[in-house]
């Protein structure tokens, strides 16, 4: 029995048709769909972006070198997260490169890292010619399990590179711990983590390199670019030498400068993104406080909903949501993943089934071992002389994320009724299947 444009927001509000049986619509079956109103939007850049880009071109030098807008930006971040060294570079790949040339990975070694992430946390391992391992992932914070980070150590492990995925911070203390003991570097990779509090520190300043990225799809966005964060003056000198051809721009001596001792990529930024990192940078701390209160405020709205799981942030922990990613359990649900996904869509709430489309030790790069065109590099490197595979089933707690996650878009333009109406619209089509079945 229907009723066209019932809006239950519980099934105790629900009413009932004669015959006793629950009277709602979902949207995708005709009913009037939760979320009428366009979703709040704004601009991102304004007048303190084209001032800083006026003093930058007014410079009359577009070089980081010669000029005062990167040179402030890495003060400013670095002064920001509590840190005294800062590198900024041409992309947030760029960064992890850097970062792993800094802690010294080079052929043969092993890097441990998330198989749920973008490619960008991978590209810079396999260009020192590295071997990506990858381990399982914990089923709620969707971040690396540190027991199976240490069940993939070897002795050829240089580094572990942890991905902070979507604003949530992964488990440091453990990971820290198990880096401690097996001597081996940890890099974070904060690219969706901005602002993203672990037991009162910041993500990005517990490893020993921090990295972060700039593109336009970031929390802040100078069009592309990243940031490195150091802890001393040492890596502070490698990062920069090496997101810089290996030049040694700190010399006085025009020879000593282009005294080159290794190959090193060319990931300097520009003045121009420099200039707007530093007036995004203003507005960092209010947009992430924003996606904070949405994200939670979306997770308690439907924490209580059988078959729904939400993004766990664990006790002390402070998320800046990226995004917003939960979890259905399609037998407890009373439907599948993909079917919960098109309802919500039709109550006007826009959603991807999933995330990225496979692991990425799925994709046909690593089932063929083809980094490097044509050849079986760096995994036929002789200075790597062992075997490794990667399959399907390898890392099963992530596959199975993909599987049952729904990602929401979260935006710090977004209203608190934006908020409401989602939840109101998760409840709908989680309570219609529900009382369905």
């Amino acid at each position: 029995c229907v009723k066209w444009g019932f809006h239950p927001l519980t099934i105790e509000n629900m009413k009932k048709c004669e015959g006793g049986c629950i009277v709602s619509q979902l949207a995708l079956f005709g009913g009037e769909k939760t979320k009428k109103t366009p979703f709040g939007t704004g601009k991102r850049f304004g007048q303190e972006e084209l001032q800083q880009l006026k003093e930058a071109l007014d410079q009359n030098t577009l070089f980081y070198w010669s000029g005062t807008k990167v040179k402030e930006l890495n003060r400013k971040f670095a002064e920001m997260y509590g840190k005294d060294y800062c590198v900024a570079v041409s992309s947030g790949t760029a960064a992890i490169h850097v970062a792993l040339g800094t802690v010294g990975v080079t052929a043969g070694d092993e890097v441990i890292t998330s198989p749920i992430t973008d490619m960008g946390s991978i590209i810079g391992i396999l260009y020192q010619n590295a071997i990506p391992v990858f381990a399982d992932l914990d089923p709620h914070t969707y971040n690396l399990d540190p027991k199976s980070v240490e069940e993939k150590i070897t002795d050829r492990t240089k580094a572990i590179e942890v991905v902070h995925l979507a604003g949530n911070p992964a488990d440091m203390d453990a990971i820290m711990e198990i880096a401690k003991k097996h001597n081996i570097k940890v890099i974070e990779d904060c690219a969706q983590s901005y602002m993203c509090n672990y037991k009162g520190r910041l993500a990005g300043t517990i490893g020993d390199v921090g990295c972060f990225s700039l593109n336009d799809f970031k929390h802040i966005s100078a069009g592309d670019g990243g940031m490195c964060l150091l802890p001393d003056e040492e890596s502070y000198v490698r990062a920069f030498r090496f997101a810089d051809k290996n030049y040694n721009r700190f010399s006085k001596d025009p020879d000593e400068t282009r005294k080159i001792d290794f190959l090193a990529p060319n990931y300097r930024m520009s003045e121009l993104q420099g200039a707007v990192g530093v007036a995004q940078l203003d507005k960092l701390e209010s947009i992430c406080e924003r996606r904070n209160i949405y994200g939670d405020r979306l997770s308690e709205g439907i924490k209580d909903l059988p078959g729904i799981y939400i993004p766990k942030i664990e006790q002390g922990n402070k998320s800046s949501y990226w995004f917003y990613m939960f979890r259905i359990d399609e037998e407890e649900a009373g439907v599948s993943r993909d079917e919960f996904s098109k309802a919500l869509s039709a109550e006007g709430v826009p959603n991807q089934a999933g995330y990225i489309p496979a692991c990425v030790y799925e994709y046909d790069m690593f089932k063929n071992k083809n980094a490097y065109n044509g050849t079986d590099c760096p995994w036929g490197c002789k200075h790597y002389g062992k075997e490794i595979e990667y399959y399907t089933g390898m890392c099963p707690t992530a596959e199975e994320i993909l599987k049952t996650a729904i990602r929401l878009t979260v935006n710090e333009f977004y209203t608190m009724e934006d908020c409401d109406e989602v939840i109101q619209s998760i409840r709908k089509v989680a309570e219609y299947y529900k009382t369905e079945r």
